[in-house]
């Protein structure tokens, strides 16, 4: 081998060393990074309308405002005649917010008022990570046509 081989191939050498460390760089560089989940005070003031009834169940949408506003749906399960179950999902820009919860219920007149907690069991998009639990939820049940009006309050981790 001449000098001037030796030479080129200490040259290509050292090109393919530098090239494979800039690309481990690269790669260590790329690692996902954690990040702080983020968490908002709710207050979310619901206003539904009855979609369909079945038995004891008051299917509901709506629309939510507040701290995350959009589209909301409740199914309302009327338990007993002191007790009703939720489930709820939530759909504000850039994903959604599925949560259950239970609440007392009683009669007044021509309406019935829940109050009791829900918590928010997952979430897709920006809110994939959503987690809350012991949030406040009330709200009251026109009796005429079957509305509602709902509050939900507390924190929610996203």
């Amino acid at each position: 081998m001449t000098t001037l081989s030796t030479a080129l191939l200490a040259i290509i050498v050292i090109g393919v060393l530098r090239a494979g460390t800039a690309g481990a760089t690269r790669d260590a560089l790329r690692q996902p990074v954690a990040t702080l989940a983020r968490t908002v005070s709710l207050s979310e003031n619901g206003r539904l309308r009855l979609t369909s009834k079945k038995g004891f169940t008051l299917n509901e949408r709506g629309s939510a405002s507040g701290s995350i506003s959009g589209s909301i749906y409740i199914h309302l399960h009327l338990v007993s005649n002191s007790k009703v179950t939720a489930e709820v999902n939530i759909y504000p820009r850039g994903g959604s917010l599925t949560g259950n919860g239970s609440a007392s219920y009683r009669v007044a007149g021509g309406y019935a008022a829940f109050t009791g907690t829900l918590s928010i069991t997952r979430g897709t998009g920006k809110y994939a990570r959503a987690r809350a639990s012991g949030l406040r939820f009330i709200g009251t049940i026109q009796r005429r046509d079957d509305s509602v009006v709902t509050l939900l309050s507390g924190r929610l981790s996203y």
